[in-house]
């Protein structure tokens, strides 16, 4: 019956503008995490960028934070919006363990596995923000957003794969020589893994949400 009745009232709509905003940080945050597994000298910059980013997001994560405190009536249920921007922000969050691993140790070149990795976490983030404006009429994208969803899982399986894959590859590198190269490139592939488990669960909020409002 109250399912029924908020149906009827009329709801605040600028968290999907919130939404938006926070979707196209993460992206940012994403392409200067890419352009930062380039390597070379222009690294630390791209690192900044990713904090820089990183700040951004946090900023608009509490603004919705603010708004679900004081909004009476919201698009979906308030612990979903607070576990969806919360697993967008811990995905940008994850970036930036990435970026101070590198600046921490000092990184300057990038295994290809990397790289490719960096490519498929731009097209998570591109995905999320495609289904972020979506969700302003779910009962409408049910099916696009359940593709879109479900192309960020495969995502995710493709990057646990190339992780395996750079870890031994760096293992077979660097057995017979350094192994603190090891160690640091080790570090850098769990923080490039944890950014996709990350978007794989804002995935997961999507779909929660879905599957409650349809």
């Amino acid at each position: 019956m109250l399912r029924w009745f908020r149906a009827f009232l009329p709801k605040e709509e600028r968290f999907f503008e919130l939404f938006a905003r926070h979707g196209q940080t993460v992206v940012q945050g994403a392409l200067a995490l890419q352009d930062m597994l380039r390597g070379g000298d222009e690294t630390p910059v791209f690192c900044q960028r990713v904090n820089q980013f990183e700040n951004d997001a946090d900023g608009i994560t509490r603004e919705v934070l603010t708004a679900v405190r004081r909004t009476f009536i919201t698009p979906f249920d308030r612990g979903d919006i607070k576990n969806l921007i919360t697993a967008m922000d811990d995905a940008i969050d994850q970036m930036q363990q990435t970026a101070k691993a590198v600046v921490l140790f000092e990184v300057r070149t990038f295994e290809p596995p990397m790289r490719e990795i960096g490519t498929l976490l731009v097209e998570c983030a591109n995905l999320v923000g495609r289904a972020l404006p979506l969700m302003q009429s779910i009962g409408n994208n049910v099916a696009m957003l359940t593709a879109i969803t479900e192309e960020i899982g495969k995502l995710e399986g493709r990057i646990d794969d190339l992780h395996d894959i750079g870890l031994k590859e760096l293992f077979l590198k660097h057995r017979s020589g350094n192994s603190m190269d090891f160690i640091v490139g080790a570090e850098i592939y769990k923080h490039l893994e944890k950014v996709s488990d990350r978007f794989d669960d804002v995935a997961n909020e999507i779909n929660s949400i879905v599957i409650e409002q349809v």
